[in-house]
């Protein structure tokens, strides 16, 4: 068995808490298609979910076993697709105790998902997740000890130590800084400082929302308000977009390992491996222009696919985003009914023009809250 092979999730990995060659291969994945397909389902009003709790509870549960059948799949498709060698060649048995491998992983996520949406932890189980891989990731590219040899010498992957590293081995102090904050095919520091710098955006924009004043039918007296963010359906679109990309690359990369030529196979994806790395990018087809440009040169050279990648990113966050509001009980509809259950009103407006004033907000804050969070990251990705 072998993980040597170029990754063609490499970008996505991040977002979708996943690591190559661990047990956490698949990462959220399975849980957010599985949420992204039954919401899609919803939303076209191919099967319809109730308002009451019996119902919701009936298609969360529908959600946690499509989940289940998605990991087995994804498993499997991992794995018929060469992602650690050649079927063929590492043998029917391995290929089975590896499915098996990603299955158990899997179903583990899901059960812990599910604990932690009812309350055994902080926060949901998806943020949580992509949380810990995140800091993961900036920690060791930051502090890693690991040295790798560039053709420039003998230089340790995590920026900060490779700034120490190259202060004390280098003659030429300044070169040294310059290398230190924009070397190439490694962690630098300018890496860093954006990751900070976007870090710090976003917790201001955290900050941005509507408090909507209400009051108790009941009691007099009593005020309140309801804070509509902003950041309405918070990471959620960005998750959803992440997914549907990743399953896309996946069965691209899985055909044109298998049909490479075909002419169908080219026009969703052609791909090719990154010397000196083990990441696979997308040459053409569907998959080149749904991926990130890989430096701003290459924006000038080809601005056709940035063009496309910024649209797309955006229109499919903002998408998103103003239709999951529908499928996770935050519409405006759903938002007056617990109102109305915790017997408050909006002032000013009866209990029957609730549902009309909340609409004048949550829809445009879901989808420009949407439409943010992919700036956001596109701003990210050319950083």
């Amino acid at each position: 068995m072998s993980t040597d092979s170029a990754d063609p999730l490499y970008w996505l990995r991040v977002i979708m808490a996943s690591n190559r060659g661990t047990l956490m291969e698949l990462g959220i994945s399975p849980i957010v298609t599985s949420g992204l397909i039954m919401q899609l389902l919803a939303g076209a009003k191919i099967i319809e979910v109730g308002d009451t709790p019996k119902e919701r509870a009936l298609f969360n549960g529908a959600q946690k076993l499509f989940g289940m059948v998605i990991t087995i799949g994804q498993a499997i498709v991992y794995v018929a697709s060469g992602m650690y060698g050649n079927p063929h060649e590492i043998g029917a048995g391995i290929c089975l105790l590896i499915v098996i491998q990603l299955v158990v992983a899997g179903l583990i996520v899901l059960l812990l998902d599910e604990l932690l949406q009812k309350g055994y932890g902080l926060g949901s189980g998806i943020s949580l997740f992509i949380a810990t891989n995140i800091c993961e990731t900036i920690v060791w590219k930051a502090f890693s000890p690991a040295t790798m040899n560039t053709g420039r010498g003998t230089e340790f992957e995590g920026a900060i130590i490779a700034l120490f590293h190259l202060l004390a081995t280098r003659n030429d102090k300044v070169r040294a800084l310059r290398e230190a904050f924009y070397r190439q095919n490694l962690p630098n520091l300018m890496n860093l400082l954006a990751t900070v710098l976007v870090f710090a955006v976003v917790i201001y924009f955290q900050g941005f929302r509507v408090d909507l004043p209400i009051k108790s039918s009941r009691y007099r007296g009593q005020h309140s308000s309801y804070p509509i963010k902003l950041f309405y359906t918070s990471n959620i679109p960005i998750i959803l977009q992440s997914a549907l990309v990743s399953n896309l690359y996946v069965i691209s990369q899985m055909l044109a390992a298998k049909f490479g030529g075909n002419i169908l196979v080219n026009i969703l994806g052609t791909w090719s491996d990154s010397s000196g790395t083990y990441r696979s990018y997308p040459t053409g087809g569907i998959c080149y222009y749904l991926s990130p440009p890989e430096s701003l040169s290459h924006v000038v050279e080809d601005p056709i696919h940035c063009f496309t990648y910024i649209v797309f990113m955006l229109g499919s966050c903002a998408f998103f985003s103003k239709t999951w509001i529908d499928v996770s009980g935050s519409s405006a509809k759903d938002v007056a009914k617990q109102l109305k259950e915790q017997q408050m009103i909006m002032r000013g407006h009866r209990e029957k023009s609730m549902i009309h004033e909340l609409n004048r907000y949550i829809p445009t804050a879901a989808a420009f809250g949407g439409l943010c969070i992919g700036a956001l990251s596109v701003t990210a990705d050319f950083m």
